[in-house]
């Protein structure tokens, strides 16, 4: 799990913090959790026609960015756990994962998500306090497990949620606010 503190070198260009704990296991799993559920509460802002809305030529799409989120959480957690950060491990877990993401339609996508909750309960509530302290190696950087869940999968979901969000904003749903964003509810109608 991450530890509250300081950062300490445990090799040259690499992190890890020490003992003592800023999250339990619970808290990450709750908070994770709780990830899911603003962004299926944002995804039930999307409209059909705003599916293929894209920013740019080379951005993904309102459907493919819903796709890619259907799979990225899993998916770092399974590399997380292989603990292998080189091309080949890389290539072997993503490809096949993103081949089935754009295979998803939109209803796939969001069940996908759905199961995510449930999912990361399943996954993380049987490691052990060792399994989130053990080192992995990512890319020439030391780092705990339990800190990349944080860096990878909790920071993921907060930024490409908000990517939705500007997505949904950008498509005229000019009722979302900061609320919709960070709670994952409407805001309360005026008295």
């Amino acid at each position: 799990m991450p530890k509250a503190g300081h950062y300490v070198q445990s090799e040259p260009g690499g992190l890890r913090v020490d003992e003592s704990m800023i999250l339990s296991k619970a808290e990450l799993i709750a908070t994770l959790q709780q990830e899911v559920r603003i962004l299926l509460h944002l995804a039930g802002k999307v409209e059909t026609s705003m599916l293929g809305y894209r920013p740019t030529p080379k951005q993904r799409s309102m459907l493919e960015l819903l796709q890619y989120m259907a799979i990225m959480g899993p998916t770092q957690l399974t590399v997380i756990e292989h603990g292998v950060f080189d091309r080949p491990t890389l290539s072997a877990t993503w490809t096949p994962a993103e081949a089935e993401a754009a295979k998803m339609s939109f209803d796939r996508a969001i069940a996908a998500i759905g199961q995510q909750s449930d999912e990361y309960a399943r996954r993380l509530g049987a490691w052990t306090d060792a399994d989130f302290r053990k080192e992995v190696d990512m890319f020439g950087r030391k780092s705990s497990r339990g800190l990349l869940v944080v860096t990878l999968v909790l920071n993921g979901h907060a930024a490409y949620r908000t990517q939705l969000f500007l997505y949904l904003k950008a498509c005229g749903r000019e009722e979302l606010s900061t609320m919709n964003l960070w709670a994952g509810a409407d805001m309360p109608a005026k008295a």
